[in-house]
């Protein structure tokens, strides 16, 4: 297979990185040079040398951003240690030298702490590990943080979420470089799912949801999560758990952060996820999740997701298609 360009891509990484952040993205870009579409993957540290990660691995042969030459495009891995405390001088100099001529500048995870302390995203959507979003948006106000999704792209910026996120990443910029049909290659090589969407959620509304404290609401969310094409109306609800609509509504508020209408819209939105994983059809995945018609559906996936259905699919699903 020809060749095409090489397209240089500089990793800032340093002690404490996390390995993940570095090999995950690192091992999408090298598989499509295999396929003909080369990257040259640069380690930069703010001293070069060896850097040890948060695991107790090195990566060796790293290079100082003055040695590092030109990049078309910047990864800064990220590090629990800087979501609790800004990011040393060294590192922020080295990661400004590589980004000021840069087509392209992106972060994994709390790699997004050195892009904000450096005012990177200042008036821009970003996003980091859904743990350290709070933080993020407490220490940098100007940066409009978005916690739930798996990665964000504002101008020539592009944020990721947590750890395994920049799987999801470098294959977005992998269709973007060289188009879906090398993604979709890379992907099932890897044996990941096809890229996810940017706006997908983190983590899906089952997992999200903290215990309830009450044993009303505990029973209730079991039942839904259960069934969630059931009807779980609000009249209906609080008859099964023997309360008032407004004082489950109180309820919802008070634990949950939310109205009973929202979350359970979340809660099938998830099955309608899985639904079209599954093979199921547009209509059919509608059907059974709860949320009925097609366009139910549509208007959940943008809202939510801010994708369709049918591109949800096509990016993410399987290769196995049941008959329905």
């Amino acid at each position: 297979m020809t060749a095409g360009p090489t397209h240089r891509v500089g990793f800032v990484v340093f002690d404490g990185v996390t390995m993940l952040d570095v090999s995950g993205p690192a091992e999408v870009l090298h598989q499509s040079g295999k396929l003909g579409h080369s990257y040259e993957l640069v380690l930069v540290s703010p001293r070069g040398g060896t850097v040890t990660a948060s695991n107790g691995l090195t990566l060796t042969g790293t290079v100082t951003a003055a040695d590092a030459g030109s990049v078309e495009t910047v990864m800064v891995a990220g590090g629990d240690r800087l979501a609790q405390q800004p990011a040393e001088e060294e590192l922020l100099t080295a990661t400004r030298t590589l980004t000021d001529h840069a087509a392209r500048v992106t972060s994994v995870c709390t790699g997004a702490f050195v892009l904000a302390e450096l005012g990177l995203l200042d008036g821009r959507s970003a996003t980091t590990h859904w743990r350290h979003a709070e933080t993020l948006a407490r220490r940098y106000p100007r940066v409009r943080v978005e916690p739930d999704a798996i990665h964000i792209r504002d101008g020539r910026f592009v944020t990721s979420a947590g750890i395994s996120a920049g799987i999801d990443l470098a294959l977005a910029l992998v269709e973007d470089d060289h188009g879906a049909g090398v993604a979709r290659d890379i992907a099932r090589e890897l044996v990941v799912f096809m890229q996810r969407p940017g706006g997908q959620s983190q983590f899906s509304a089952a997992t999200a949801t903290p215990p309830p404290r009450t044993d009303p609401l505990r029973s209730l969310i079991a039942s839904v999560l259960a069934d969630p094409a059931a009807d779980h109306s609000l009249p209906v609800m609080a008859s099964t758990v023997a309360v008032s609509p407004r004082h489950l509504t109180r309820l919802f508020q008070a634990e949950l952060g939310t109205t009973p209408a929202r979350w359970v819209e979340r809660v099938r939105l998830d099955r309608a996820r899985h639904l079209l994983l599954e093979g199921h059809s547009v209509t059919s995945a509608a059907h059974h999740s709860g949320l009925g018609t097609d366009e139910t559906l549509r208007r959940a996936f943008a809202r939510h997701l801010d994708t369709t259905p049918t591109n949800y699919r096509s990016r993410f699903a399987s290769t196995h298609r049941p008959s329905r």
